[in-house]
């Protein structure tokens, strides 16, 4: 049943993806697959290594089997709404362009109903303590950030912007300067 819930607050966000704000290109898009694949690649080892993290979490706290359902149930929901955001854009996500309301009501409709799923059971999952839910909370947030800010300097070193780059480039424009100066 909670894989049903899951399935239905995931998808209600994603719906909206069609409403979103984004920046628009002056020139139309080509897709570089290699960009994509890289930037997708380098977040999903973000989201396992954060996944891996929880579960280490829920072996210290000694869960039974329904309340790490309930924790792996929780924890999707929300970092999967989180990482909607994170994706949305080669910059930070907390910056603009904004999301369209639309996009940002319904995850939090979906997230605050997961919550309470979470918290009070309904008769449908294990519920567990507030402490505990604020823990995942706090956990998919600080996931979303270090997602973001992985994503933010692999786009960065592929479009050849880091200081790495920047500074060979600069060299090497001095280089070719000074080897104009002494050809002529």
């Amino acid at each position: 049943m909670s894989s049903y819930l899951l399935a239905f607050f995931n998808d209600v966000p994603i719906m909206t993806i069609a409403y979103d704000h984004t920046g628009l290109e002056q020139q139309p898009v080509r897709w570089n697959m290699a960009q994509v694949i890289t930037v997708a690649t380098s977040m999903g080892v973000v989201g396992v290594i954060g996944s891996i993290g929880m579960l280490l979490a829920m072996d210290w706290l000694h869960l039974d089997v329904p309340q790490v359902q309930t924790y792996v149930f929780l924890k999707m929901a929300v970092a999967g709404h989180l990482v909607l955001f994170v994706a949305r854009t080669k910059g930070h996500f907390w910056k603009q362009p904004w999301p369209a309301p639309i996009m940002v009501w319904s995850a939090v409709v979906t997230k605050v109903a997961a919550t309470l799923l979470a918290a009070y059971g309904f008769g449908l999952i294990t519920p567990i303590s507030w402490p505990e839910i604020a823990l995942i909370w706090g956990y998919s947030i600080a996931s979303a950030f270090v997602t973001d800010i992985v994503k933010v300097a692999v786009y960065r070193h592929l479009s050849h912007h880091t200081l790495r780059h920047r500074s060979f480039l600069k060299r090497l424009k001095q280089t070719l300067v000074h080897t104009r100066q002494v050809g002529q």
